[in-house]
């Protein structure tokens, strides 16, 4: 039995260094004091918060407030809380009682009952102290921690680095200073009773060709485990105990869901269940399940899931008493690495390989959800995982700078087929990128690298490890396996885990970054930015890379997440030079001098903010969509990208960001979701701007993660004002998980100053892909001739309905009643208690055209500094309409 202490009434006090080991003044004998007063806490959370609510310092996310907070890291905190002995109907003084700290941040001495127990270093290692025959009627527990070690932000030495402690939090370019320092994970009590169970370890596998499943037996070397074609593994340690043990599995329901979070619920009970013997304190047994449901991706078919019920059991007087039970869900599934088509010399294999067939990743990185990630709740991580479901979304990069996320993450991510990423806690610096040798270090690293395989290999989702991100021997060559480091890791996961693959760094090959050289792009990273017209065109376009693991676009925040932390006098265009709070949110992704270079000059007026917004935004959008329909048309030499990045963990006025802080979706978001639909049509160019009267001449594309299928690409060519220029069609034998040129645009380039070009993909009449592309024909400004005529979108009807999860959606029509064109035409919510993710939003809308939009509302359960935008039912959902 487990008892969370988060319940608990936890209060936390502030001290100068050292005070509280020193306590009373040697000079006058007088008792020191603390330099805040004992002020309610939560746990799990961070002190930084706890200070907000209690008056001390103002919210460190608007304007430059962070700024006046940093004196917080600098100082000693203790929290305090008590409990009785008969504790949630268990009389602790009776029992075994371990005290476990899943995690703290990130040096801590402990108290119990004023005797000091334990001390650690460390954010991620779960450490544990016996209570047994210390629990008194009343109980006192006390946590100090020793403020935070003086690691290095996104600029330093990676081989100077000393800690496990996560580094974006030191200042990244998507964040700000704020470190962190508090209890971040959850305090438990835990009462095993006469026998437990530790090191789990379920390792499934599938063969294809039979369709049955194994798990290796009682007794079996592991090698032979590994050559058997139907295996499935179940371990586990039972120290001290002379017992049984039974496995059994059952079969579930599958439970993920594009939009939503299901609950599980238990399916046919038509598991099996096998009783061994331990041998020497070890479980380890064999279970067979005909014609298993498998475990796919999202997007590649249904996530069932399997409950492994795990018993202890003692047999007296011809009866069986249970001991212990554990449960858990896995799925079955086997995934391995395979080589690219056209790869390069010496490369490693970058093609993921699901239950017999080549997934075409589709990816995200992600950040950590928050400065304050000890108070990021279960809601918080599941609109995430939400949002990835609703994009298309097939795995995520848990990146090597930020966190080795909560389980509930992973609990997401296993019941909703998004894979995972996982790197271990290292990242480069700048300066220097080679990952640091020193002892204390590696012996730090090695810890938590244990801790993290043990507790994340069992999950279906976790699919490859990462020694960390962009680590280099040498500035653009990433480090390989001989490097002393990374060799450690790779020793680790061969041994705790054992199948799954290791990359040593992401990215991995001879060169770090995207280049137009041949031959030497293997996985990369890069670029972030929009790399200018023809150039972004060009580069992408003619990339052979076999990975992109890291790449992005920058853009503003809208306009409503905006006024949320930046003060009235910031509110207006801006360059990031010209403006400090601008500066401090996000300096490095300032697009003023790139969207006005696209569409114009746009004044720095207030009135003109929205119009600045959406522009940067359109060029965000339009210049990933690129680079994921390149990497996607060289489909089986390319096989993935994963875009930097999905989320931020604070308010950002400009960010590479598709999601922001608040929950808010860019326009990039829905050009992502589009890109990564399981079957697309696209246009391959090389420039936005043509000459009058030219004649051009070019490819579409058809990529396909489904079946093969007989279609057609319809093309037609519009001005601004919506009139057809040009009109064709073609019929087009698609293959099944490929991409395939499907035909050409041909024509004159139009007498306009701009023209659209949209592809349909359709199938026995039925609309599967559009693709709205725009150019022009001026050689600067190219977009600036859209505000020649006014454009307006406006919302037709609305039409609310509330779903059995008692979620309320809505479908929204739109209509263009202006005299051009709009562009990223869309749905937002007006106000702050909902998050919103739509079926498609951001679309290019002609005069007189109509479309509707479907939405999910899911209310927000947020942690920390976005708590007060909370779900409470007051609000009553209204929309609102965007366009440019």
């Amino acid at each position: 039995m487990n008892i969370s202490l988060s319940g608990l009434h936890w209060e936390v006090k502030g001290y100068w260094p050292y005070v509280p080991e020193k306590e009373k003044s040697m000079e006058t004998g007088q008792t020191l004091h603390g330099v805040t007063d004992w002020l309610p806490a939560k746990v799990p959370g961070g002190v930084h918060y706890d200070l907000f609510r209690a008056g001390l310092i103002e919210n460190p996310y608007y304007g430059k407030n962070s700024l006046h907070c940093e004196w917080a890291e600098n100082r000693w905190w203790m929290y305090r809380a008590g409990f009785p002995s008969v504790f949630n109907g268990c009389d602790l003084a009776k029992e075994r009682v371990r005290l476990t700290f899943e995690g703290v941040d990130y040096e801590a001495s402990v108290f119990f009952n004023d005797q000091l127990c334990a001390e650690h270093k460390g954010m991620y290692e779960p450490f544990s102290i016996d209570l047994t025959g210390r629990i008194r009627e009343e109980n006192k527990l006390v946590v100090l921690l020793k403020g935070i070690p003086q690691e290095m932000g996104q600029i330093g030495y990676t081989s100077r680095t000393f800690t496990q402690k996560s580094r974006f939090n030191y200042k990244w370019d998507f964040s700000t200073r704020l470190v962190n320092i508090g209890i971040w994970k959850d305090v438990v009590l835990e009462v095993p009773g006469q026998a437990e169970l530790s090191d789990l370890h379920l390792d499934t596998g599938y063969c294809e060709e039979t369709g049955r499943i194994y798990v290796s037996g009682q007794g079996m070397d592991y090698r032979e485990c590994r050559e058997t074609p139907l295996w499935v593994r179940i371990t586990a340690e039972a120290p001290g105990t002379r017992c049984g043990g039974d496995a059994e599995l059952i079969r579930e329901q599958g439970v993920g869901t594009a939009g939503r979070i299901a609950g599980r619920t238990a399916g046919k009970r038509d598991g099996v269940s096998r009783t061994v013997p331990l041998c020497d304190g070890r479980f380890d047994t064999v279970l067979l399940v005909e014609d298993p449901l498998l475990w796919y991706p999202n997007g590649a078919g249904p996530q069932y899931l399997y409950r492994i019920r795990i018993e202890l059991l003692e047999e007296k007087d011809g009866r069986e008493k249970v001991l212990y039970r554990t449960e858990r869900n896995t799925g079955i599934r086997s995934l391995k690495m395979v080589h690219n088509e056209k790869e390069h010399e010496n490369a490693l294999p970058y093609t993921f390989e699901v239950n017999g067939r080549k997934l075409y990743i589709k990816g995200v990185n992600m950040t950590p959800l928050d400065h304050i990630y000890g108070n990021v709740t279960k809601e918080q991580y599941a609109y995430m995982v939400s949002a990835m479901v609703n994009a298309g979304v097939n795995l995520v990069r848990v990146w090597g700078g930020g966190l080795i996320e909560k389980e509930e993450f992973y609990d997401l991510c296993d019941e909703n087929g998004i894979l995972i990423w996982q790197e271990f806690i290292q990242s480069s610096s700048g300066i220097d990128n080679k990952p640091s040798e020193q002892e204390e270090f590696l012996e730090l690293l090695k810890k938590t690298a244990e801790c993290a395989v043990r507790e994340k290999r069992n999950h279906v989702s976790l699919a490859v490890y990462s020694g960390g991100n962009e680590l280099m021997e040498a500035p653009d060559r990433p480090c390989g396996r001989e490097n002393k480091n990374i060799a450690m890791l790779e020793e680790i996961v061969r041994r705790l885990d054992g199948r799954r693959a290791f990359l040593p760094t992401s990215a991995s090959g001879p060169r770090e970054f995207i280049t137009s050289e041949k031959g030497v792009s293997h996985d990369v990273h890069g670029s972030w930015r929009y790399e200018g017209n023809p150039g972004h065109y060009v580069l992408y376009g003619e990339s052979d890379n076999l990975f992109h693991s890291e790449f992005g676009m920058d853009a503003a925040s809208c306009e409503k997440s905006l006024k949320k932390f930046l003060p009235r006098a910031s509110l207006h265009p801006t360059p990031m030079s010209q403006d400090p709070c601008w500066q401090h949110h996000g300096e490095w992704w300032g697009t003023y001098f790139r969207d006005c270079e696209m569409f114009g000059s746009i004044e720095k007026t207030p009135e003109n903010l929205g119009l600045f917004t959406r522009c940067s935004q359109y060029m965000q959008g339009e210049g990933l969509r690129f680079i994921l329909e390149a990497d996607r048309r060289r489909a089986w030499q390319n096989s993935g990208t994963i875009i930097w990045q999905l989320n931020e963990p604070w308010p950002n006025a400009s960010c590479t960001n598709l999601v922001d802080y608040y929950g808010e979706t860019k326009t990039a978001y829905y050009q992502v979701k589009r890109a990564y639909e399981e079957r697309h049509v696209s246009l391959d160019y090389r420039t936005l701007t043509y000459k009058k009267g030219e004649n051009i001449c070019l490819p579409v594309f058809v990529s396909n993660s489904g079946e093969a299928f007989s279609g057609k690409v319809r093309i037609l060519v519009r001005s601004l004002s919506g009139k057809v220029l040009a009109e064709d069609s073609r019929s087009a034998e698609i293959p099944e998980n490929r991409s395939i040129q499907a035909g050409m645009t041909e024509g004159t380039v139009p007498e306009e100053e701009l023209f659209f070009v949209t592809l349909y993909l359709e199938e026995e009449g039925r609309t599967l892909s559009e693709n709205t592309y725009m150019f022009g024909t001026r050689e600067k400004e190219v977009f600036a001739p859209l505000f020649k005529n006014t454009g307006r979108a406006e919302l037709k009807s609305e039409k609310w309905e509330t779903r059995r999860d008692g979620r309320q959606c809505v479908k929204a029509t739109l209509i263009n009643t202006g005299e051009r064109a709009v562009l990223d035409a869309g749905i937002a919510l007006v106000g702050n208690q909902y998050y919103l993710l739509g079926s498609d939003n951001d679309r290019v809308l002609f005069p007189g055209e109509e479309r509707t939009f479907s939405f999910v509302l899911i209310p927000k359960k947020s942690g920390g500094f976005s708590e007060s935008e909370n779900y409470d039912g007051s609000e009553v959902p209204k929309l609102t309409v965007h366009w440019l």
